[in-house]
Protein backbone atom coordinates (compact mmCIF):
# COMPACT_ATOMS: atom_id res chain seq x y z
CA UNK A 1 0.00 0.00 0.00
CA UNK A 2 1.43 3.35 -1.01
CA UNK A 3 1.19 5.64 2.27
CA UNK A 4 0.61 8.77 -0.02
CA UNK A 5 -3.08 6.98 0.07
CA UNK A 6 -3.30 6.87 3.40
CA UNK A 7 -2.52 10.60 3.73
CA UNK A 8 -4.65 11.36 1.10
CA UNK A 9 -7.95 9.87 2.27
CA UNK A 10 -7.50 9.99 6.38
CA UNK A 11 -10.56 12.52 6.08
CA UNK A 12 -13.57 12.70 8.46
CA UNK A 13 -16.24 11.04 6.87
CA UNK A 14 -19.29 9.17 8.14
CA UNK A 15 -19.53 5.38 8.98
CA UNK A 16 -22.26 4.99 7.00
CA UNK A 17 -24.65 3.48 9.69
CA UNK A 18 -27.12 5.16 8.70
CA UNK A 19 -28.09 7.07 5.14
CA UNK A 20 -28.40 10.22 5.57
CA UNK A 21 -25.87 10.08 8.62
CA UNK A 22 -27.64 11.24 12.08
CA UNK A 23 -26.52 14.75 12.16
CA UNK A 24 -27.61 15.56 8.56
CA UNK A 25 -31.35 14.11 8.97
CA UNK A 26 -34.02 16.33 8.45
CA UNK A 27 -35.95 16.34 12.02
CA UNK A 28 -38.36 19.25 11.11
CA UNK A 29 -41.27 16.79 11.23
CA UNK A 30 -41.69 15.27 15.02
CA UNK A 31 -45.01 14.25 14.38
CA UNK A 32 -45.08 10.93 16.93
CA UNK A 33 -48.65 9.83 14.91
CA UNK A 34 -46.94 9.70 11.91
CA UNK A 35 -43.64 7.64 13.19
CA UNK A 36 -46.57 5.27 14.22
CA UNK A 37 -48.52 4.96 11.19
CA UNK A 38 -44.68 3.82 9.20
CA UNK A 39 -43.59 1.54 12.04
CA UNK A 40 -47.69 -0.48 11.75
CA UNK A 41 -46.91 0.16 7.85
CA UNK A 42 -43.48 -1.80 8.10
CA UNK A 43 -44.74 -4.59 10.09
CA UNK A 44 -47.96 -5.27 7.79
CA UNK A 45 -45.30 -6.09 5.02
CA UNK A 46 -43.47 -8.43 7.27
CA UNK A 47 -44.15 -9.15 10.53
CA UNK A 48 -40.40 -10.88 11.50
CA UNK A 49 -38.78 -7.72 13.06
CA UNK A 50 -35.24 -7.05 14.77
CA UNK A 51 -35.11 -5.39 17.82
CA UNK A 52 -32.37 -3.38 19.60
CA UNK A 53 -32.29 -2.49 23.47
CA UNK A 54 -30.11 -0.12 24.86
CA UNK A 55 -28.97 -0.61 28.14
CA UNK A 56 -26.75 2.44 29.10
CA UNK A 57 -25.51 2.00 32.18
CA UNK A 58 -21.92 0.94 33.23
CA UNK A 59 -20.44 0.89 36.67
CA UNK A 60 -16.87 3.05 35.31
CA UNK A 61 -16.15 5.12 32.63
CA UNK A 62 -13.78 3.36 29.68
CA UNK A 63 -12.60 7.05 28.15
CA UNK A 64 -11.98 5.58 24.79
CA UNK A 65 -15.62 5.64 24.68
CA UNK A 66 -18.14 7.74 22.39
CA UNK A 67 -21.08 5.22 23.63
CA UNK A 68 -24.55 6.99 25.21
CA UNK A 69 -23.62 5.84 28.91
CA UNK A 70 -24.40 6.38 32.27
CA UNK A 71 -22.15 5.77 34.98
CA UNK A 72 -23.34 4.35 38.40
CA UNK A 73 -22.52 1.74 41.35
CA UNK A 74 -26.01 1.82 41.89
CA UNK A 75 -27.93 -1.06 40.64
CA UNK A 76 -31.10 0.43 42.22
CA UNK A 77 -31.52 2.15 38.62
CA UNK A 78 -32.03 -1.00 37.57
CA UNK A 79 -35.48 -2.01 38.16
CA UNK A 80 -37.53 0.90 37.33
CA UNK A 81 -35.04 0.88 33.54
CA UNK A 82 -36.34 -2.38 32.57
CA UNK A 83 -40.08 -1.26 33.47
CA UNK A 84 -39.84 1.28 31.16
CA UNK A 85 -38.31 -0.29 28.50
CA UNK A 86 -41.22 -2.70 28.63
CA UNK A 87 -43.49 0.23 28.67
CA UNK A 88 -42.34 1.73 25.53
CA UNK A 89 -42.20 -1.95 24.01
CA UNK A 90 -46.29 -1.78 24.31
CA UNK A 91 -46.35 1.44 23.20
CA UNK A 92 -45.99 -0.20 19.74
CA UNK A 93 -47.10 -4.31 20.48
CA UNK A 94 -50.36 -2.50 20.94
CA UNK A 95 -50.88 -0.90 17.79
CA UNK A 96 -49.61 -4.09 15.90
CA UNK A 97 -52.42 -6.10 14.58
CA UNK A 98 -50.71 -9.07 15.47
CA UNK A 99 -47.45 -10.97 17.33
CA UNK A 100 -44.60 -9.83 16.07
CA UNK A 101 -42.11 -12.28 15.09
CA UNK A 102 -38.68 -11.69 16.30
CA UNK A 103 -35.96 -12.54 14.06
CA UNK A 104 -32.96 -10.64 16.09
CA UNK A 105 -32.81 -8.83 19.59
CA UNK A 106 -29.57 -7.26 20.25
CA UNK A 107 -28.61 -5.89 23.62
CA UNK A 108 -26.40 -2.75 23.48
CA UNK A 109 -24.73 -0.19 25.70
CA UNK A 110 -23.48 0.85 28.06
CA UNK A 111 -23.01 -2.74 29.61
CA UNK A 112 -25.69 -5.15 29.58
CA UNK A 113 -24.37 -7.22 31.75
CA UNK A 114 -24.18 -4.49 33.75
CA UNK A 115 -27.76 -5.73 35.03
CA UNK A 116 -28.86 -8.50 36.91
CA UNK A 117 -29.30 -12.35 35.21
CA UNK A 118 -32.72 -11.73 37.52
CA UNK A 119 -33.56 -8.24 35.89
CA UNK A 120 -32.43 -9.45 32.11
CA UNK A 121 -34.72 -11.81 32.50
CA UNK A 122 -37.43 -10.01 33.37
CA UNK A 123 -36.54 -7.32 30.71
CA UNK A 124 -36.36 -10.12 28.04
CA UNK A 125 -39.58 -12.74 29.75
CA UNK A 126 -41.49 -9.06 29.32
CA UNK A 127 -40.39 -8.80 25.45
CA UNK A 128 -40.88 -12.46 24.36
CA UNK A 129 -44.89 -12.54 26.22
CA UNK A 130 -45.49 -9.69 23.80
CA UNK A 131 -43.99 -11.66 20.70
CA UNK A 132 -43.11 -14.81 18.59
CA UNK A 133 -39.90 -15.94 18.05
CA UNK A 134 -38.60 -16.92 14.34
CA UNK A 135 -37.58 -20.14 14.16
CA UNK A 136 -33.96 -19.45 13.01
CA UNK A 137 -33.19 -16.41 15.01
CA UNK A 138 -29.92 -14.73 16.23
CA UNK A 139 -30.06 -13.53 19.57
CA UNK A 140 -26.82 -11.34 21.09
CA UNK A 141 -25.91 -9.19 24.06
CA UNK A 142 -22.61 -7.19 24.50
CA UNK A 143 -20.77 -8.47 27.93
CA UNK A 144 -17.68 -6.74 29.91
CA UNK A 145 -15.39 -9.38 30.70
CA UNK A 146 -15.06 -8.15 33.72
CA UNK A 147 -18.98 -7.93 34.96
CA UNK A 148 -20.05 -11.24 33.01
CA UNK A 149 -20.82 -14.13 35.18
CA UNK A 150 -21.75 -17.69 34.32
CA UNK A 151 -25.27 -17.17 35.58
CA UNK A 152 -25.40 -14.14 33.11
CA UNK A 153 -24.42 -16.93 29.85
CA UNK A 154 -27.00 -19.54 31.76
CA UNK A 155 -29.82 -17.24 31.85
CA UNK A 156 -29.68 -15.24 28.72
CA UNK A 157 -28.77 -18.97 26.62
CA UNK A 158 -32.19 -20.37 28.47
CA UNK A 159 -34.00 -17.05 27.06
CA UNK A 160 -33.10 -18.12 23.40
CA UNK A 161 -29.59 -15.76 22.93
CA UNK A 162 -27.03 -17.79 21.08
CA UNK A 163 -24.30 -14.72 20.08
CA UNK A 164 -22.05 -12.93 21.77
CA UNK A 165 -19.96 -10.29 21.54
CA UNK A 166 -17.22 -9.55 24.18
CA UNK A 167 -16.28 -6.31 24.44
CA UNK A 168 -12.16 -6.57 24.84
CA UNK A 169 -10.63 -3.81 22.98
CA UNK A 170 -7.08 -4.90 23.72
CA UNK A 171 -5.36 -8.05 25.70
CA UNK A 172 -2.91 -5.80 27.38
CA UNK A 173 -3.05 -5.16 30.97
CA UNK A 174 -1.24 -1.67 30.65
CA UNK A 175 -3.96 -0.36 27.69
CA UNK A 176 -6.68 -1.18 29.20
CA UNK A 177 -5.60 0.57 32.50
CA UNK A 178 -5.10 4.06 30.08
CA UNK A 179 -7.98 3.19 28.94
CA UNK A 180 -9.83 3.03 32.56
CA UNK A 181 -11.02 -0.29 31.37
CA UNK A 182 -10.46 -3.74 33.78
CA UNK A 183 -10.44 -6.90 32.87
CA UNK A 184 -7.65 -10.26 32.39
CA UNK A 185 -6.92 -12.40 29.39
CA UNK A 186 -8.25 -15.15 31.80
CA UNK A 187 -11.37 -13.80 32.57
CA UNK A 188 -12.06 -13.32 28.15
CA UNK A 189 -10.53 -17.11 28.42
CA UNK A 190 -13.28 -18.23 30.69
CA UNK A 191 -15.90 -16.52 29.00
CA UNK A 192 -15.49 -18.37 26.03
CA UNK A 193 -15.01 -21.75 27.19
CA UNK A 194 -17.97 -21.69 29.10
CA UNK A 195 -20.37 -19.99 26.41
CA UNK A 196 -19.08 -22.47 24.17
CA UNK A 197 -19.82 -25.28 27.20
CA UNK A 198 -23.34 -24.15 27.42
CA UNK A 199 -23.91 -23.76 23.80
CA UNK A 200 -23.69 -20.45 22.31
CA UNK A 201 -23.27 -20.74 18.36
CA UNK A 202 -21.57 -17.57 17.98
CA UNK A 203 -18.72 -15.48 19.63
CA UNK A 204 -17.68 -12.16 18.70
CA UNK A 205 -14.64 -10.06 20.10
CA UNK A 206 -14.50 -6.30 19.54
CA UNK A 207 -10.98 -5.22 18.96
CA UNK A 208 -9.92 -1.67 18.92
CA UNK A 209 -6.82 -0.21 16.97
CA UNK A 210 -4.79 3.00 17.30
CA UNK A 211 -5.52 3.19 21.11
CA UNK A 212 -3.35 5.21 23.68
CA UNK A 213 0.44 3.92 23.39
CA UNK A 214 -0.34 0.94 21.13
CA UNK A 215 2.58 -0.72 19.36
CA UNK A 216 2.75 -3.24 16.84
CA UNK A 217 4.17 -5.53 19.72
CA UNK A 218 -0.13 -5.27 20.92
CA UNK A 219 -1.22 -6.26 17.93
CA UNK A 220 0.63 -9.79 17.63
CA UNK A 221 -0.30 -10.24 21.06
CA UNK A 222 -4.06 -9.46 20.51
CA UNK A 223 -3.29 -12.26 17.36
CA UNK A 224 -2.22 -14.95 19.68
CA UNK A 225 -5.05 -14.64 21.58
CA UNK A 226 -7.14 -14.78 18.75
CA UNK A 227 -5.39 -17.54 17.58
CA UNK A 228 -5.33 -19.48 20.90
CA UNK A 229 -9.59 -18.56 21.64
CA UNK A 230 -10.56 -18.75 17.67
CA UNK A 231 -13.75 -16.59 18.42
CA UNK A 232 -16.20 -17.39 15.09
CA UNK A 233 -16.49 -12.85 14.76
CA UNK A 234 -13.87 -10.21 15.01
CA UNK A 235 -15.17 -6.14 14.87
CA UNK A 236 -11.48 -4.51 14.93
CA UNK A 237 -12.31 -0.92 14.77
CA UNK A 238 -10.65 1.94 14.54
CA UNK A 239 -10.11 3.90 17.48
CA UNK A 240 -12.27 7.92 16.77
CA UNK A 241 -10.61 10.56 18.67
CA UNK A 242 -13.29 12.75 19.06
CA UNK A 243 -13.02 15.08 22.54
CA UNK A 244 -15.55 17.43 21.39
CA UNK A 245 -17.85 14.64 21.92
CA UNK A 246 -16.46 12.20 24.00
CA UNK A 247 -15.13 13.75 26.39
CA UNK A 248 -14.00 11.76 28.51
CA UNK A 249 -11.09 11.23 25.50
CA UNK A 250 -9.41 14.36 27.35
CA UNK A 251 -7.58 11.94 29.58
CA UNK A 252 -4.65 11.48 26.73
CA UNK A 253 -4.32 13.73 23.49
CA UNK A 254 -2.92 12.87 20.34
CA UNK A 255 1.08 12.68 21.31
CA UNK A 256 -0.12 9.61 23.10
CA UNK A 257 -1.58 7.83 20.23
CA UNK A 258 -0.42 6.06 16.99
CA UNK A 259 -1.37 7.91 13.93
CA UNK A 260 -1.13 8.28 10.52
CA UNK A 261 1.75 5.65 8.72
CA UNK A 262 2.12 4.34 12.61
CA UNK A 263 -1.65 3.96 12.65
CA UNK A 264 -2.24 2.23 9.68
CA UNK A 265 0.61 -0.58 10.34
CA UNK A 266 -1.22 -1.31 13.12
CA UNK A 267 -4.55 -2.25 10.77
CA UNK A 268 -2.98 -3.37 8.05
CA UNK A 269 -0.67 -6.22 10.83
CA UNK A 270 -4.28 -6.73 12.35
CA UNK A 271 -6.27 -7.25 9.42
CA UNK A 272 -3.64 -9.50 7.61
CA UNK A 273 -2.63 -11.51 10.54
CA UNK A 274 -7.05 -12.62 10.68
CA UNK A 275 -6.56 -13.20 7.14
CA UNK A 276 -3.96 -15.87 7.52
CA UNK A 277 -5.57 -17.28 10.04
CA UNK A 278 -8.54 -17.98 7.56
CA UNK A 279 -11.33 -15.51 9.19
CA UNK A 280 -13.03 -13.89 6.04
CA UNK A 281 -13.22 -9.93 4.98
CA UNK A 282 -16.91 -9.18 5.96
CA UNK A 283 -17.57 -5.78 4.83
CA UNK A 284 -15.81 -2.77 6.98
CA UNK A 285 -14.01 -3.78 9.76
CA UNK A 286 -15.34 -6.84 10.55
CA UNK A 287 -14.09 -10.27 9.83
CA UNK A 288 -15.87 -13.65 10.20
CA UNK A 289 -14.84 -17.70 10.00
CA UNK A 290 -16.21 -19.13 7.19
CA UNK A 291 -18.45 -21.66 8.18
CA UNK A 292 -20.23 -18.55 9.89
CA UNK A 293 -24.06 -17.46 9.26
CA UNK A 294 -22.20 -13.34 8.65
CA UNK A 295 -19.58 -15.54 6.24
CA UNK A 296 -22.06 -17.72 4.79
CA UNK A 297 -24.68 -14.86 3.87
CA UNK A 298 -21.81 -12.60 2.71
CA UNK A 299 -21.11 -15.46 -0.20
CA UNK A 300 -24.48 -15.58 -1.25
CA UNK A 301 -24.82 -11.86 -1.48
CA UNK A 302 -27.33 -11.75 0.98
CA UNK A 303 -25.70 -9.70 3.60
CA UNK A 304 -27.34 -6.22 5.80
CA UNK A 305 -26.10 -3.91 7.74
CA UNK A 306 -28.28 -1.79 9.90
CA UNK A 307 -28.01 0.04 13.55
CA UNK A 308 -26.70 -3.20 15.07
CA UNK A 309 -23.99 -4.05 12.68
CA UNK A 310 -23.45 -6.33 10.00
CA UNK A 311 -26.20 -8.94 10.45
CA UNK A 312 -27.70 -12.04 7.94
CA UNK A 313 -31.29 -10.42 8.44
CA UNK A 314 -33.16 -8.31 6.66
CA UNK A 315 -36.20 -7.22 8.15
CA UNK A 316 -38.36 -4.28 7.03
CA UNK A 317 -38.79 -3.13 10.78
CA UNK A 318 -35.70 -2.58 12.87
CA UNK A 319 -37.10 -1.59 16.46
CA UNK A 320 -35.19 0.34 19.02
CA UNK A 321 -35.68 0.52 22.75
CA UNK A 322 -34.42 2.32 25.38
CA UNK A 323 -32.37 5.91 25.80
CA UNK A 324 -30.89 7.19 22.63
CA UNK A 325 -31.79 3.74 20.16
CA UNK A 326 -32.24 4.63 16.76
CA UNK A 327 -35.33 2.88 14.57
CA UNK A 328 -35.55 2.17 11.23
CA UNK A 329 -38.33 1.42 9.31
CA UNK A 330 -36.61 1.18 5.91
CA UNK A 331 -38.39 4.55 4.72
CA UNK A 332 -37.79 6.75 8.08
CA UNK A 333 -35.70 6.49 11.14
CA UNK A 334 -35.97 7.68 14.67
CA UNK A 335 -34.09 8.32 17.59
CA UNK A 336 -35.59 8.44 21.62
CA UNK A 337 -34.63 11.08 24.20
CA UNK A 338 -30.91 10.49 25.01
CA UNK A 339 -30.96 11.90 28.23
CA UNK A 340 -31.63 9.09 30.78
CA UNK A 341 -33.68 11.42 33.17
CA UNK A 342 -35.76 12.86 30.61
CA UNK A 343 -35.66 9.24 28.71
CA UNK A 344 -37.56 7.41 31.90
CA UNK A 345 -39.79 10.37 32.56
CA UNK A 346 -40.84 10.78 29.15
CA UNK A 347 -41.91 6.86 29.00
CA UNK A 348 -43.66 6.79 31.87
CA UNK A 349 -45.93 10.25 31.66
CA UNK A 350 -46.34 9.90 27.69
CA UNK A 351 -48.37 7.96 25.19
CA UNK A 352 -46.05 7.82 22.63
CA UNK A 353 -41.92 6.76 22.56
CA UNK A 354 -39.73 9.75 23.46
CA UNK A 355 -38.19 10.76 20.16
CA UNK A 356 -36.29 13.49 19.46
CA UNK A 357 -35.60 12.81 16.18
CA UNK A 358 -36.71 11.50 12.74
CA UNK A 359 -35.95 11.29 8.90
CA UNK A 360 -38.33 10.58 6.34
CA UNK A 361 -36.72 9.70 3.37
CA UNK A 362 -36.70 11.06 0.09
CA UNK A 363 -37.26 8.94 -2.92
CA UNK A 364 -33.39 10.01 -3.73
CA UNK A 365 -32.62 9.10 -0.41
CA UNK A 366 -34.02 5.31 -0.77
CA UNK A 367 -32.03 4.90 -4.25
CA UNK A 368 -29.11 5.82 -2.60
CA UNK A 369 -29.34 4.54 0.42
CA UNK A 370 -29.78 0.87 -1.17
CA UNK A 371 -26.72 1.50 -3.46
CA UNK A 372 -24.34 2.10 0.08
CA UNK A 373 -25.61 -0.67 1.35
CA UNK A 374 -24.60 -3.01 -1.90
CA UNK A 375 -21.51 -0.93 -1.45
CA UNK A 376 -20.53 -1.71 2.51
CA UNK A 377 -22.02 -5.07 2.44
CA UNK A 378 -20.57 -6.30 -1.03
CA UNK A 379 -17.90 -4.03 -2.42
CA UNK A 380 -19.83 -3.41 -5.34
CA UNK A 381 -22.86 -1.35 -6.86
CA UNK A 382 -24.96 -2.21 -10.26
CA UNK A 383 -26.97 0.93 -10.92
CA UNK A 384 -29.03 0.74 -14.52
CA UNK A 385 -30.09 4.34 -14.37
CA UNK A 386 -27.26 5.82 -16.21
CA UNK A 387 -28.58 9.79 -15.75
CA UNK A 388 -29.33 9.54 -11.92
CA UNK A 389 -26.13 7.69 -10.80
CA UNK A 390 -23.76 8.22 -13.64
CA UNK A 391 -23.81 11.72 -14.23
CA UNK A 392 -20.80 13.92 -14.41
CA UNK A 393 -20.45 14.69 -11.03
CA UNK A 394 -20.01 11.07 -9.85
CA UNK A 395 -17.96 10.10 -13.03
CA UNK A 396 -15.29 12.64 -12.20
CA UNK A 397 -15.27 11.24 -8.64
CA UNK A 398 -15.44 7.85 -9.47
CA UNK A 399 -12.40 8.19 -11.87
CA UNK A 400 -10.40 9.80 -9.08
CA UNK A 401 -11.14 6.76 -6.58
CA UNK A 402 -10.13 4.58 -10.07
CA UNK A 403 -6.88 6.16 -10.82
CA UNK A 404 -5.68 5.48 -7.64
CA UNK A 405 -6.78 1.75 -7.71
CA UNK A 406 -9.32 1.39 -5.16
CA UNK A 407 -12.21 0.92 -7.66
CA UNK A 408 -12.98 -0.29 -10.72
CA UNK A 409 -15.21 1.60 -12.82
CA UNK A 410 -17.34 -0.47 -15.70
CA UNK A 411 -20.03 1.27 -17.83
CA UNK A 412 -23.22 0.22 -15.20
CA UNK A 413 -20.93 -1.31 -12.23
CA UNK A 414 -18.23 -0.45 -9.87
CA UNK A 415 -16.21 -2.92 -7.99
CA UNK A 416 -14.21 -1.72 -5.46
CA UNK A 417 -10.62 -3.65 -5.44
CA UNK A 418 -8.82 -5.28 -2.49
CA UNK A 419 -7.26 -2.07 -1.73
CA UNK A 420 -9.96 -0.27 -1.69
CA UNK A 421 -11.86 -2.01 1.12
CA UNK A 422 -9.98 -0.08 3.60
CA UNK A 423 -11.03 2.84 2.26
CA UNK A 424 -14.84 2.01 1.52
CA UNK A 425 -15.87 4.80 4.06
CA UNK A 426 -14.65 7.05 1.47
CA UNK A 427 -16.10 5.35 -1.13
CA UNK A 428 -19.16 5.52 -0.34
CA UNK A 429 -19.04 9.35 0.51
CA UNK A 430 -18.73 9.71 -3.31
CA UNK A 431 -22.35 8.81 -3.41
CA UNK A 432 -23.23 11.30 -0.63
CA UNK A 433 -24.89 13.99 -2.09
CA UNK A 434 -25.74 15.00 1.60
CA UNK A 435 -22.25 15.40 2.81
CA UNK A 436 -21.44 17.51 -0.56
CA UNK A 437 -23.54 19.60 -0.36
CA UNK A 438 -22.35 20.95 3.20
CA UNK A 439 -25.60 20.72 4.63
CA UNK A 440 -23.15 20.12 8.28
CA UNK A 441 -21.29 23.00 9.29
CA UNK A 442 -19.43 21.32 11.41
CA UNK A 443 -19.01 17.52 11.27
CA UNK A 444 -18.77 15.41 14.01
CA UNK A 445 -17.38 12.29 12.17
CA UNK A 446 -14.00 10.44 12.51
CA UNK A 447 -11.48 10.18 10.07
CA UNK A 448 -11.48 7.23 7.87
CA UNK A 449 -7.91 5.77 9.16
Amino acid sequence: MDYRLVEKYNVAVPRYTSYPAVPLWDSADLNPERWMNQVVEAFEKDREISLYIHLPYCESLCTYCGCNKHITKNHLVELPYVKAVLKEWRMYTSRFPDKAILREIHLGGGTPTFFSPENLKLLIEGILAEAEVADFHSFSFEAHPFSTSDEHLETLFNLGFNRLSLGIQDFDPKILSLINRFQTAEQVEHIVNKAREIGYESINFDLIYGLPQQTEGNIRSNLKWVEALKPDRIAFYSYAHVPGVAPSQRAYDESDLPLGEEKWNLYRLGADGFLKMGYQEIGMDHFALPQDDLAKSARAHKLHRNFMGYTPHHTHLALALGASSISDVWSAFAQNEKKLKEYLHRVNTEDYPPLIKTHYHSDEDLKTRAKLLNLICHFEGEWLDERDYFDDFLKSRFRLLEEDGLLKVFPYQVKVTRKGRAFIRNVCSVLDRKLSAGELQKPTFSKAV
